[in-house]
C-alpha cells in the first residue's frame, strides 16, 4: 500500500518558524485613547496580556499613542497599574485624533523595530480600523473578534472565534508569521484589579510622518448626541427578550422590567433581523458582549454566538417555554414558562419590593 499525504487540519502544517521571525518575544497591547479617554477595553487586555506573557516567560508592553498631554501622561502610568512592564511611547501632535495613516505608520514602524510576538488591540471601530491596516502592512495573520487567548503547548497564540455565523467556535493560529494579533471585543475579559504601586520601563519613539504628509484632516470633533444609545457592555443589570416573545409590541414587557429594575434592555440577533429591535441593541458575539451581574433572558434559545456574548455574567436567569432549549445549559437559574406571563410578574415584584425598600428607607 502506498501512503499518500492528507491533509490533517493543523496537525499536518509547517510549525517551523521562518529564521526571520525567531528573535520576536513579548506581548504587546495597544491603548486605546480617544478624547483623552482610555477605553476600558484597553485595561482588560491588559490582564489577559498579563496571563499570555507569564505563560510565555516574556514582558508585557503597552503601546500609547497620542499627543503631549497630562491624559497621555495618565495613560502611561495606569498602563503600569494595570500589568505593563514595559511602556511604548509615541507622543505627537499629530496623534491628537485617531486617524489611519498617523497610526498605521508608527506601529508599524515600533513593530518592526521591537518584534513583538503578540499584538492584541480592542475590536472597537478604532481597534478594528487600526489592527486590519497593520496586519495587512505587515502581512501577518489577525484573528478578528476573538473570545478567548491562551498559549498553545507549542508556544504559539490560540485564539478563538465564533464562525458559521456564531454556529460554531474555531480556534486560529498563526503559525509562520509574526505578530500574532488577535482584537477582542469589550468585555469579552473581566477588569483586571489595578496595582497603583507598579512602575516600568519607558521607550520613547518619534513619528516619521509629518503633518503635511496627512492625507486626512480633522476639521471639528462632533459628539454623538444620541441621548437612547445602548451602553449594555457596561450595565450591571440587563434584560432581553428574543424570538419567543412573539412580537415586536410585547418588547415593551422587556423594557418595563428594566425601567423597573434600573437596568439596559437587549434582546437576540433573530430579533434584529426581524427589525424589531435596533442593532445597537443586540446581544451576543455579533453584537454586544456583555458581563452584568443579573442578566434575564426571555423567549432566548441560547444558539452558541449569543452564549459566547453573556457567559461572563455572575447570574444569568432565563425564561423559556422549551425545557431543552440551550439556554438552559448554561443559565444559573431557569423559569420553564412563557416569558409573556412571567415578565409583567416580575416587574410587578420588583416594583413592589423596591418601592417598600425605598419607603423604609
Amino acid at each position: 500500500m502506498t501512503n499518500t499525504p492528507q491533509a490533517a487540519g493543523r496537525a499536518s502544517m509547517k510549525k517551523e518558524l521562518p529564521e526571520r521571525f525567531k528573535d520576536y518575544k513579548n506581548v504587546w497591547v495597544f491603548v486605546e485613547i480617544e478624547r483623552g479617554k482610555v477605553h476600558p477595553v484597553s485595561w482588560e487586555l491588559m490582564g489577559e496580556g498579563r496571563k499570555l506573557a507569564d505563560r510565555l516567560g516574556v514582558q508585557l508592553y503597552a503601546v500609547v499613542l497620542g499627543p503631549k498631554t497630562p491624559e497621555t501622561k495618565q495613560a502611561i502610568r495606569e498602563s503600569y497599574h494595570y500589568g505593563a512592564d514595559v511602556c511604548l511611547i509615541c507622543e505627537d501632535p499629530a496623534l491628537a485624533d485617531y486617524r489611519n495613516a498617523p497610526y498605521t505608520e508608527i506601529l508599524t514602524d515600533l513593530v518592526n523595530k521591537h518584534k513583538p510576538e503578540i499584538l492584541l488591540l480592542g475590536a472597537t471601530p478604532l481597534g478594528r480600523d487600526l489592527a486590519g491596516s497593520v496586519a495587512t502592512t505587515l502581512q501577518t495573520g489577525l484573528t478578528a473578534d476573538s473570545t478567548e487567548l491562551r498559549i498553545d503547548d507549542d508556544n504559539s497564540l490560540a485564539a478563538t472565534r465564533p464562525t458559521f455565523g456564531g454556529t460554531l467556535l474555531c480556534t486560529i493560529h498563526t503559525l509562520n508569521f509574526r505578530p500574532q494579533m488577535a482584537t477582542v471585543r469589550p468585555r469579552v475579559f473581566g477588569m483586571p484589579k489595578p496595582d497603583t504601586s507598579r512602575a516600568g520601563r519607558m521607550i520613547w519613539e518619534q513619528l516619521r510622518m509629518k503633518e503635511e504628509d496627512i492625507v486626512t484632516k480633522v476639521l471639528e470633533f462632533v459628539a454623538d448626541a444620541t441621548t437612547n444609545k445602548a451602553n449594555l457592555a457596561y450595565a450591571d443589570i440587563v434584560v432581553a427578550g428574543g424570538m419567543g416573545l412573539k412580537n415586536e409590541a410585547n418588547f415593551r414587557l422587556v423594557k418595563r422590567l428594566a425601567q423597573v429594575l434600573g437596568a439596559e434592555y437587549g434582546c437576540s440577533r433573530p430579533v434584529v433581523q426581524k427589525g424589531w429591535m435596533p442593532a445597537e441593541r443586540q446581544i451576543g458575539q455579533t453584537g454586544n458582549t456583555i458581563r452584568p451581574r443579573l442578566y434575564i433572558a426571555a423567549g432566548i434559545s441560547g444558539a452558541i454566538q449569543h452564549r459566547v456574548g453573556v457567559e461572563g455574567a455572575d447570574l444569568i436567569l432565563a425564561i423559556n417555554t422549551d425545557p431543552s432549549a440551550k439556554i438552559f445549559e448554561f443559565a444559573h437559574l431557569g423559569i420553564v414558562a412563557d416569558a409573556l406571563t412571567v415578565l409583567p410578574a416580575l416587574a410587578d415584584a420588583f416594583e413592589r419590593r423596591l418601592g417598600a425598600r425605598k419607603m423604609a428607607s
